[in-house]
């Protein structure tokens, strides 16, 4: 869809404009997909999404397709395997801490799951934003930021604000594509029919 407008962070890479045109914005409720935006996007502090999203196939080889029960069961060896992968970024920190979101994950299941904890804060509906461009979107919020520090609270790590919203408009909780791009409309008529 090269003539279709897009919001201008995508760019022109085919890559970046699948992601864009095909998942960003588009509200999740499985668990896994959930769980593995969450690692990602945690993932990507201090890089940008653009390298996250070329090792996202890394990623998902290397922790079990995103597997909760497996990766809340990695041990030291796990973590050692992982620092060799170059299909993933090799930092012990992040590692550690997907190991960490897994049993934190895990034990959000008691209470509803994943699913229920984070679409709770929206009510169980999308913010449709009208960004009207790309300069209007915000780092972070003060729901990201109630979120952030609840999951903190819950013992997971890598969370914070501004992970916690690029979370949020990855996986739908709210709508950001800017009012010009053609995925709005499209992402706002699939939460209406939710």
């Amino acid at each position: 869809m090269p003539n279709r407008p897009r919001c201008t962070w995508c760019g022109t890479d085919p890559l970046y404009c699948a992601y864009h045109d095909e998942e960003w914005g588009v509200p999740l409720h499985d668990e896994r997909a959930l769980f593995e935006f969450l690692i990602l996007e945690g993932a990507q502090a201090g890089l940008s999404w653009f390298t996250i999203l070329k090792k996202r196939e890394g990623y998902r080889r290397a922790f079990d397709h995103f597997d909760v029960e497996r990766i809340a069961r990695y041990g030291e060896a796990d973590v050692a395997r992982l620092m060799a992968d170059a299909g993933i970024v090799r930092n012990r920190l992040k590692i550690e801490s997907t190991i960490t979101n897994a049993r934190a994950t895990l034990a959000l299941r008691e209470t509803g799951g994943l699913d229920a904890y984070f679409w709770n804060f929206v009510d169980g509906r999308p913010i449709d934003n009208a960004r009207k461009n790309i300069g209007q979107v915000p780092a972070s919020t003060l729901l990201s930021d109630a979120i952030s520090k609840d999951l903190k609270k819950r013992g997971f790590k890598f969370v914070g604000s501004t992970i916690v919203y690029a979370h949020m408009q990855a996986t739908g909780m709210v709508n950001d594509h800017t009012v010009d791009c053609f995925r709005h409309r499209e992402v706002a008529a699939a939460a209406q029919r939710k």
